[in-house]
């Protein structure tokens, strides 16, 4: 199928690994522009050059998402690399193990900053272009903690109801502008990142040094996801890339489920 994104401009936060990075580079095949969004250097500009040898559109920018001032030249620097912005995904969040007896309030701030009120200040900062447009998209990446959150991690599960709750008030805000407003409830996805982290989950449980039978492990003990495997990265792209496209054009302020299951009790 045919997106139909020639020609649109889109910032991806987090986007020089895991889910970002599948994110820009289905909208770049999809024929988009794209920004490029991190703190590392060296991969940024790894994907952006690579990106722009197929013939692409793509421009990266590092900026601190804890920082006001670098939200604030984050927006600008893509609307100047690519000559404005129709798409917007927030994608990038923090996800620090804690607990809730053994770490202070800090660390909820901390993440409400990159998690909440980064997306809020992108969105302050790009949406009223779109809608002076008359078209845009605003996806933001969820999670199922949002709706059933563990309780090793409840600062992230709280920002991830924060951003499924201004993703449902925003959709209503912009109304019928021609924006619209959705979110995705990505599952466990089989990230680098979450890849380190269960290989060290792996030898505090037993289990074997090898993938297969760390997610055999998961799927029986950790997490059970009905199709029986873990997402990977181009799962959520493919939603985000259709979500992103004018084909969803009748989709708005919806949460969409990409979890193979996991969570599909929840609201």
């Amino acid at each position: 199928m045919d997106l139909n994104l020639a020609g649109k401009r889109a910032l991806v936060t987090g986007s020089t690994a895991g889910i970002g990075e599948a994110i820009v580079r289905a909208l770049s095949r999809e024929g988009a522009a794209v920004v490029i969004h991190g703190r590392d250097d060296r991969r940024g500009d790894q994907l952006a050059s690579e990106l722009q040898q197929t013939g692409a559109r793509a421009a990266f920018v590092k900026a601190d998402l804890s920082s006001t001032s670098d939200v604030t030249r984050l927006a600008e620097k893509a609307r100047a690399a690519v000559g404005g912005i129709d798409i917007l995904v927030n994608n990038a969040a923090i996800y620090p193990q804690h607990t809730w007896f053994e770490s202070g309030a800090d660390i909820w701030s901390h993440m409400f900053d990159i998690n909440v009120v980064a997306p809020v200040r992108l969105i302050q900062a790009l949406v009223p272009d779109m809608k002076a447009r008359a078209w845009g998209r605003v996806i933001q990446i969820s999670s199922g903690e949002g709706s059933k959150p563990f309780a090793h991690m409840p600062g992230y599960g709280a920002t991830k109801a924060a951003l499924n709750n201004l993703t449902v008030s925003l959709c209503q805000a912009v109304g019928t502008s021609g924006v619209t407003v959705n979110g995705i409830s990505a599952g466990l996805i089989r990230t680098a990142e979450v890849e380190r982290w269960f290989y060290a989950e792996a030898k505090v449980r037993g289990w074997k040094d090898e993938w297969e039978e760390i997610e055999a492990g998961i799927l029986n003990g950790y997490l059970a996801v009905p199709v029986g495997h873990i997402g990977i990265p181009d799962d959520v792209a493919r939603m985000a890339a259709f979500l992103a496209s004018p084909h969803a054009s009748y989709i708005n302020g919806a949460i969409l489920r990409v979890d193979g299951g996991s969570h599909a009790w929840s609201a």
